[in-house]
This record gives structure tokens, C-alpha cells and sequence, in this order.
């Protein structure tokens, strides 16, 4: 090995060295500590050695775009000791010319060992916020045993289309933030809760008075989720907890402005209730329920048609139509 690479392996930190076709060239005294496989055991391997399916491809695939390049790469590696423990990287690998011969110089911190905090990755913690956010969902409405899937069906179809019409309208969201709207979209009705059984689920008509009462879940909802919020002490749940107050509080306004809690009209109403109130009056319509029959969603399909810009948003109910074509 070229001696100018050795000073890179006094680093304190994890030091991995390859040639150009990723075969290990050498490592430090951390890695081997870190990994389990000594640097004689190691040697003239692939560094692929270390890796798990727990990485997506996709990490990968950028990681090997850039060295192509002869770029330096950065990210989260979930890779696998000797022993077969799981652990996880942070690493940095940089692409290094020496009379021009290119090596690849890796070096990265074991993340479970930081002094502070600990580390999840983003898959995990997106089932994690998701699973939570169901059980709050439901635990909220246990009285109906049909709204499990309601609010199942309800976030997923959120999800289809958010992913739909972001990309129709080339909004360059990012699937972190599609993400955090289907998550939060499970709490769009937590604050039924509240209203009484016999108003809740009367067959027929509501009288004024009770349409009035019904109407009072939008706020009583963002008030369980304002009590939840004050109890928390970390960050977990704070960007899907306040995009759930949105879709909680706005879900009921009408694009027309006759609406409720507050008549928004047009793009006054949060985007996020705007795609869950098309999502939840198309389940609502094709589902039973105690004061309607269930309707084909045809004629589900004609109403969201015929409300495009009265009670929806017009472009979501362009999106919500072109994915359902798609999806046939």
C-alpha cells in the first residue's frame, strides 16, 4: 500500500482504505473494534463485506454514482459486524488520485455510540410515527368498530394521491413531507370523540342544534392534539402533530368558502386538508353508514366531479380522478 496512505489510518475515528474495484486495502484499529474482523482477516475482501438489505438500494446506488464521478459520498450505512450484529454508519468516502492510482478513503463513526441522543433511521421512524399515530386514531374512536378501516383506507388513499398529484403538478415535495400528510391524515376526525353517540350516529336528518354540535369536533380534535403535544418532551411527533391540527381543524372547509370552522375559501385552506377532504368525502360516500346506504363509486366519482370547485379544490379533484382512472 502506497505510504501516503498510512497517516490516514491513525484517524480516530473508523478508517476503511480500498482500490478503485472496492477490494480492502486496509484498516485501523477502530474499524476492526467496530466490526469484528481484523485487518489480516480483511484484507484483499470486497468492502460489500459489511452490507445488509437493511440499506436501501437506492443509498447504493447514489453512493456509487458519485465515486464514479471521483466524487466524495455521505450517508447512513446499516451495515453487519462479524459476530452478525446489526450497527450503523455515518460515513464519508473520498476518492483520492496518488501517481495516479485512485483509493477510496472511508471513514465513519458507529452512530450507537454517540455520547448524546440515538439514532433511528428514517424507515424506522416513519413506521414508527405511523403506528403510533393509528393507535391514537383509533383508541380515540373505539365506539365505532367500522372506523378502524376508515381511517386505514383513509390515510392510504391520502398517501396515493398526495404522491399523485405531486408529481402531476411537479411540486417537488419531498417523501418526507408526502409522508408526514398521509401519517397525519389517520386524525382527521379524533375529535368525534367528543360528540355524543346518539347525535354521532342518529339515522336521518340532524336538527340544527346537532348539526351544530357535530361541527364542534373539528376544534375539540386540535385540542386532544394540543394536550398531547404539551405532554411530549422530544420531537418525534411535532411536524405530524401540527400538520394534523391543519387536516384536523380545515378538512370541513369548502374551496367556495361555505364550509366550516372558519369558511376559508380557494387556497386560503392548508393543501393538506384539502387533499384529505376529498379522500374522506369519497370513503364517507362509498362506505355505510348509519343515515346512508353505500354508494357505487360511480356515482361517488360523479359528485367529486361535480363539486370541482365548489366544495374541492379543482386540481385535486383533477388528480383524484386521473388516479382512480390509473389505479382501474
Amino acid at each position: 500500500m502506497n505510504e501516503h496512505l498510512v497517516h490516514y489510518l491513525k484517524l480516530a475515528d473508523a478508517v476503511i482504505i480500498t482500490d478503485i474495484e472496492h477490494h480492502i486495502l486496509a484498516v485501523n484499529p477502530s474499524y476492526e473494534k467496530i466490526t469484528g474482523y481484523s485487518s489480516q482477516e480483511i484484507a484483499g475482501k470486497k468492502a460489500g463485506i459489511l452490507r445488509t438489505s437493511y440499506t436501501p438500494k437506492e443509498t447504493h446506488d447514489q453512493m456509487k454514482q458519485a465515486l464514479k464521478q471521483g466524487l466524495p459520498w455521505s450517508g447512513v450505512l446499516t451495515n453487519r459486524r462479524r459476530d452478525s450484529s446489526i450497527w450503523h454508519s455515518s460515513i464519508t468516502i473520498t476518492p483520492l488520485q496518488i501517481a495516479g492510482v485512485t483509493y477510496y478513503i472511508g471513514i465513519f463513526r458507529e452512530l450507537e455510540k454517540l455520547k448524546s441522543g440515538f439514532y433511528l433511521p428514517e424507515e424506522r421512524i416513519g413506521s414508527i410515527q405511523s403506528s403510533m399515530l393509528k393507535v391514537l386514531a383509533i383508541s380515540c374512536e373505539i365506539r365505532d368498530p367500522g372506523i378502524e378501516q376508515h381511517l386505514v383506507r383513509v390515510r392510504d388513499l391520502t398517501e396515493r394521491l398526495t404522491h399523485f398529484h405531486n408529481e402531476r403538478m411537479q411540486l417537488c415535495w419531498t417523501e418526507e413531507a408526502v409522508n408526514r400528510i398521509s401519517h397525519a391524515s389517520i386524525l382527521h376526525d379524533i375529535g368525534k370523540s367528543g360528540i355524543p353517540e346518539g347525535i354521532l350516529y342518529k339515522p336521518g336528518p340532524l336538527a340544527y342544534y346537532e348539526r351544530n354540535i357535530v361541527e364542534m369536533h373539528t376544534q375539540i380534535g386540535v385540542d386532544i392534539i394540543d394536550k398531547i403535544y404539551a405532554e411530549l418532551t422530544d420531537d418525534l411527533f411535532k411536524l405530524e402533530l401540527e400538520m394534523g391540527k391543519n387536516i384536523i381543524l380545515y378538512h370541513h372547509e369548502k374551496w367556495d368558502g361555505t364550509g366550516y370552522p372558519h369558511q376559508l375559501a380557494g387556497e386560503n385552506i392548508p393543501i393538506e386538508a384539502r387533499i384529505v377532504s376529498v379522500v374522506d368525502v369519497y370513503d364517507a360516500l362509498t362506505s355505510t353508514r348509519p343515515y346512508k346506504e353505500k354508494w357505487s363509486e360511480e356515482r361517488a366519482l360523479e359528485y367529486i366531479s361535480e363539486q370541482r370547485g365548489l366544495h374541492f379544490d379543482p386540481e385535486l379533484v383533477d388528480s383524484f380522478l386521473a388516479l382512480h382512472s390509473n389505479e382501474m
